[in-house]
């Protein structure tokens, strides 16, 4: 179910309480790496534009927290360091919080803005 938040502070407010460190600290990263990206709610999560295009977002789902790199070429180069985790095209499944390596997800978010790929 998507949230009908308006910004991305009243989505964290709405987010388990179990989830709000990870989602909290997701959000930071997002907004300290991705450099010239707009924050906003889309398609009911939080999400990170360049050029009115979503490159990454993140959400809370009823069973993991799901982060999106949108740029399939910076996926495909980080599938190794994603061994264990559900992997879609441009979905990261987090069953739990703790499984998040946030090392990994700066890096898949350094290498998102530098990369001129198109997204998935």
């Amino acid at each position: 179910m998507q949230s009908q938040a308006e910004d991305v502070t009243t989505y964290l407010i709405e987010v388990p309480p179990t989830r709000l460190e990870a989602l909290q600290k997701l959000r930071e990263l997002c907004l300290k790496t991705l450099d010239g990206y707009t924050e906003s709610m889309a398609y009911g999560m939080p999400s990170y534009s360049k050029n009115g295009t979503v490159e990454v977002a993140f959400a809370s789902q009823k069973s993991y927290i799901s982060l999106y790199i949108l740029k399939q070429e910076v996926m495909d180069h980080h599938r190794p360091a994603l061994a264990g985790l559900n992997l879609g095209k441009g979905c990261i499944r987090y069953s739990s919080p703790q499984k998040i390596d946030f090392a990994v997800v700066t890096q898949l978010l350094a290498d998102t803005m530098a990369s001129d790929a198109e997204i998935c």
